[in-house]
Parts: structure tokens; sequence; C-alpha cells
């Protein structure tokens, strides 16, 4: 019995590996189909139409895999509506919650005179490609690829779901680890390894969350909402605030 526990544990870190190197995979993939284009006409400062192609490009991989394996090894993803009441009682928490952070986020910032600056003018068509691309693309996608994907395999690979404490699973906090590892701006030709630690910090807590949402809804859908909700809140909340600044 001790054996095959250990031999579990073994497999759900090899899955946890392979797990990484698709994520690596999936970026790329979708780097590579964005790179195909010219966004000129249509998004001349490059800051919604590339990176929602790579959106884009990788969910759709992540979800012929997800079919793939869903008939393979009969599991379950959670592409459903789930608990409906459970899934709609964290979405209006989290929702009111990080309203409030990020209108207080941005008082503080605005306080101490460091309010985003950004390197491109917000005129109609950049506000609406921005924030168009935070509220319907980087949830969906991100939450299949970092969320459904590795919190699945990883509860197949080890038997079963692994909690720590409360709500919180082993397998959440790997996808969180996998979540904040995408957030690293690294290379290895040139060699780059660069850390933002409030940024994976940020990713690792909001990833957690989500991943706790996730298994207790038994859906997709409502970390979906969630991702998309506070992107566009902390995005939008820093357009409001620097055009409130430019005003007063």
């Amino acid at each position: 019995m001790e054996k095959s526990g250990q031999n579990r544990n073994l497999f759900g870190m090899v899955i946890f590996i392979l797990l990484l190197a698709v994520q690596i995979f999936l970026g790329k993939a979708g780097h590579f189909f964005a790179n195909m284009f010219v966004y000129q006409q249509i998004d001349p400062y490059d800051i919604f139409a590339g990176i929602s192609i790579h959106h884009i490009i990788q969910m759709i991989i992540a979800l012929i895999v997800i079919i793939l394996l869903s008939n393979l090894l009969h599991i379950d993803f959670y592409f459903k509506l789930g608990d409906i009441s459970e899934g709609k009682k964290y979405l209006a928490i989290f929702t009111a919650i990080f309203a409030v952070i990020s209108v207080a986020l941005h008082i503080l910032m605005y306080v101490n005179d460091q309010l985003p600056i950004y390197d491109f003018p917000l005129d109609v068509r950049n506000i609406l490609g921005t924030l168009g691309f935070q509220l319907f693309l980087s949830g969906p996608s991100e939450e299949i690829v970092f969320r459904a994907l590795p919190i699945t395999l990883l509860i197949f690979a080890f038997g079963n779901s692994k909690s720590i404490k409360g709500n919180i699973t082993l397998e959440v906090l790997f996808s969180s680890i996998l979540f904040s590892f995408a957030h690293v701006n690294w290379s290895l030709n040139p060699f780059v390894f660069d850390v933002d630690l409030f940024r994976i910090s940020y990713a690792f807590v909001l990833g957690t969350i989500q991943g706790v949402v996730y298994q207790r809804s038994k859906s997709i859908l409502y970390p979906m909402i969630m991702h998309s909700v506070s992107n566009t809140l902390m995005v939008g909340t820093g357009y409001v605030f620097y055009g409130l600044n430019a005003i007063l």
C-alpha cells in the first residue's frame, strides 16, 4: 500500500513536469501563430490583437487535448454548470471584494503619484481592444490551460484529490505554481530569467482562489468569469484613474 502511494506521488510529479512542458509549448504555439499576422491597421500599438490570437490558439489546442484525454481516460474536466448556487456565491463575493481592492489600490497609487503610465494613447480603439481581450479571452483561455487541464490531470495522477488545509488542495497549489511560472519572463537564448515577485505572488494567490472555486463549484465557468472580471476591473480602473488624473 505504501509503495503504491509512493508510485502515485512519483507519477504526480511526472505529470506536473509534463504539464509545465505542455504549458511552454502552448505559449510558444500561440506566439508562433500570432506572429504570422500583421495587425498594424487594427492595432498599431500591438496591445490587444496579437495577444488575442495567442490566447485563442493556446485555448483551442488545450481544448483538443482535453477532449482527447476526456474520452481516453474517462475523466471529468468540469465543462458544465456544476453547482450553480455555490458558483454564483463565490463569483459575487469575489467580484465585490476585488472591485474594492482595485479602487483602493489605485487611490493609493494616485496619492503616491504612482499611477500606471501607458505607452499608447487611451483612445476608443485601444480601450475597447484591451478591455475586450481581458473580458472575453483572458479568463476562458487561461482557466482552461492553467486550471481545468492541470488540476484534473494531477488528481488523476495522484489517484485522488489531496487536501492540504480547508478547501485548498495540493493539485490547486501545483496548478498555481504553473500559473505563476507563466508570468516569469524567461528565455534560454539569450538567457533571461526575470522574476517580478509581486506579479508571480499576485498570480499565485488569484490562481489558488480560482482553483478552489473550480473544485468547489465543479465547473470551469465561474473561475473563467472571475478571472476575466478581475483583469477587466484592474485594467479598467487604471484607465479611469489615469483619465481623472489628467482632468484634475
